[in-house]
């Protein structure tokens, strides 16, 4: 039977940055969805490790004191963006230089992504886009070379549109491995990590940007890429005008930088179809998720089940208002 729980008497209160989404692209495939929840004012999340336990999270202005955005085609949001009007909020856009080969999803970068990407800057400011470029994977058709010469066209395209490149080389995980086998990934040696990070960093810099890196093992600071963090602590610090009161994500990887933040997404519900992904590890599952979307359902891409519970998650803003910047 179906529960609603109160979260534990002491338990520690969640800050409240969401993070749409680390697991699926949710600006490109359930934009109307996320419109519907901010409307709504709340959402569930289902438990990775526990598909029976739902998490229901409030999205209210008052306790979400930042959005942001991962997302290789923000275009079904742009018409909407004027709903988020009391939330603060940025993106991170992935575009990169490969074909359909590695993101068979997507549409052509020139014709399309690259002009959506400006849109979205002219809408809300060159600070609040971030290009990422990533995750950078070595074969014979990807080279060093071509590598250099697609970042710097994309640079070129993107001047005045943002003002800070992402970058990290492709991890291999077990779940992607078998995606990935008619790539014939080459694996980078520190060496020639070091090679691109010093040439896209002078390559962003004559086009107005920094380069960061994302949980990178590889120290590339002496190449002028400094470690950087998706969910950027200063960059909401800046968009919000006042502290934050928190500290790293624990439930991220050793590398990763990132700021805690709460997860929406939901794991197999991607169809881009990078062969680099590690939030896609079953076509089937994406497949049944997909045809399980309703955009007027607290959950993304299924329905509360009855031997589904749901437990109140505890938020609250952790704006620090005594510390202003401003």
């Amino acid at each position: 039977m179906m529960d609603l729980e109160m979260p534990e008497k002491g338990k520690r209160e969640k800050i409240m940055i969401l993070s749409v989404s680390r697991r699926t692209d949710i600006p490109n495939y359930y934009a109307d969805w996320f419109y519907h929840r901010i409307k709504e004012g709340f959402l569930y999340v289902r438990n990775p490790m526990n598909a029976h336990q739902i998490s229901r999270i409030a999205l209210s202005p008052e306790v979400v004191d930042c959005i942001v955005f991962w997302t290789k085609n923000p275009a079904n949001m742009l018409g909407r963006l004027d709903e988020l009007r009391e939330y603060s909020y940025y993106f991170q856009f992935t575009l990169t230089g490969y074909g359909k080969d590695v993101e068979p999803g997507l549409p052509d970068k020139r014709r399309d992504l690259i002009p959506v990407f400006r849109k979205v800057s002219e809408k809300i400011g060159n600070r609040r886009v971030i290009w990422r470029y990533d995750p950078i994977l070595i074969n014979e058709n990807y080279t060093l070379e071509y590598h250099l010469k697609t970042f710097e066209e994309i640079a070129e395209s993107l001047a005045g549109y943002t003002k800070k490149a992402v970058i990290s080389f492709l991890d291999c995980y077990a779940k992607t491995q078998r995606n990935m086998a008619k790539l014939h990934i080459k694996n980078l040696p520190d060496k020639e990590m070091l090679y691109l990070a010093e040439h896209m960093a002078a390559i962003a810099g004559r086009y107005g940007m920094t380069v960061e890196s994302c949980a990178e093992r590889t120290d590339l600071r002496s190449a002028g890429v400094e470690r950087g963090s998706c969910i950027d602590r200063r960059l909401i610090e800046e968009i919000i005008g006042c502290r934050l009161v928190g500290g790293k994500d624990k439930n991220q990887r050793k590398d990763c930088g990132c700021f805690e933040s709460m997860e929406t997404g939901l794991y197999n519900t991607c169809p881009n179809g990078c062969k680099y992904c590690y939030a896609n590890f079953s076509d089937e599952m994406v497949k049944a998720n997909v045809r399980a979307y309703d955009p007027a359902s607290p959950l993304l891409c299924g329905t509360v089940g009855p031997d589904d519970k749901i437990t109140e998650r505890k938020v609250k803003s952790l704006k620090d208002m005594q510390m202003s910047l401003f």
